[in-house]
């Protein structure tokens, strides 16, 4: 996290298969079909400041994690290393889906990280 700034921060990963994520999916967004990741952030709200270190939780399927490394060029921890990096960005307040140039600058930053991070970590691509 040091490499975004933050050399001291908590959040909480929570691994799930596709019909935990489809159900916290319809209940919080509206949206009744699974997802790859789900990002709660603690940095928003009323009460943000009262623990500023903490980032929020993240919540990512397994399933649709295997199911998509199948359909790229990726193996399943690659996957999930880069939906761990796509959560994390969503916490801090990155968004892709409110226009192009949120979607073009988050993209960039998932790139950067991925290419850090990515098994076996360190080496990057």
């Amino acid at each position: 996290m040091a490499d975004l700034g933050l050399p001291e921060v908590e959040l909480s990963l929570l691994l799930v298969d596709d019909k935990q994520i489809q159900d916290l999916n319809h209940r919080f967004l509206g949206r009744d079909k699974p997802t790859n990741v789900l990002a709660f952030s603690m940095r928003e709200g009323e009460y943000s400041s009262l623990h500023p270190h903490l980032l929020g939780d993240l919540v990512i399927s397994i399933e649709t994690a295997k199911r998509q490394s199948k359909q790229s060029d990726m193996n399943a921890m690659e996957m999930l290393t880069l939906l761990l990096i796509h959560g994390i960005l969503h916490l801090l307040g990155y968004e892709h889906e409110g226009g192009k140039k949120g979607a073009r600058e988050m993209a960039a930053k998932q790139k950067e990280l991925f290419q850090k991070f990515s098994p076996p970590f360190g080496k990057g691509r």
